[in-house]
């Protein structure tokens, strides 16, 4: 079998770009998204669904196709407009952009990704019920409650402390407050 190699088929990643109208202005929407900014989307997409412990499937679906049209898109937006991601989402989907941008990319490159997410979350979701998923977030919770007691200790003052056992116990009669 003859060798061929790499450097002799000349492979660049894909960079092709799909021009769509939108209210007059050309909007470029990217073919392929390099492989690390697809772990990206689908991490930061997945942090930030993430409320009290638990997915929210509304707050994932707004925030993956919001991180899509930031990654997959030359639309820029400002720190102010991006502050609240909600209401941002809401005019992008609205306006009918999202469904704009979601047609335009590749349809394997759109499924792909939504399979990511899903299969990452569900890894996520069975991790954090094991033994381990529960023993970490303990450990997590533990150091965060030791910074918050190292705080407190840090400006506690003991004479303080006395007199107000000696005021409790004066006020239950001479008892020793259990």
């Amino acid at each position: 079998m003859a060798k061929v190699t790499y450097a002799s088929l000349k492979l660049k990643t894909n960079t092709d770009v799909k021009t769509v109208d939108f209210n007059g202005k050309n909007i470029e929407v990217l073919q392929y998204l390099p492989i690390e900014d697809k772990y990206d989307l689908v991490n930061i997409t997945l942090q930030e669904a993430k409320e009290h412990g638990v997915y929210h499937p509304v707050k994932l679906d707004a925030l993956f196709h919001l991180n899509l049209v930031y990654m997959y898109t030359n639309l820029t937006f400002t720190d102010k407009q991006k502050e609240n991601e909600m209401e941002l989402y809401d005019a992008l989907q609205s306006s009918g952009l999202i469904d704009l941008v979601v047609s335009a990319i590749n349809e394997n490159e759109y499924n792909t990704l939504i399979e990511y997410l899903e299969v990452l979350k569900e890894d996520c979701v069975e991790y954090e019920e094991s033994l381990n998923g529960v023993f970490q977030n303990f450990i997590t919770h533990v150091s965060e409650g030791s910074q918050q007691i190292s705080e407190i200790m840090k400006d506690f003052d003991t004479n303080q402390f006395m007199e107000v056992l000696n005021f409790a116990k004066a006020t239950n009669g001479g008892r020793d407050i259990e």
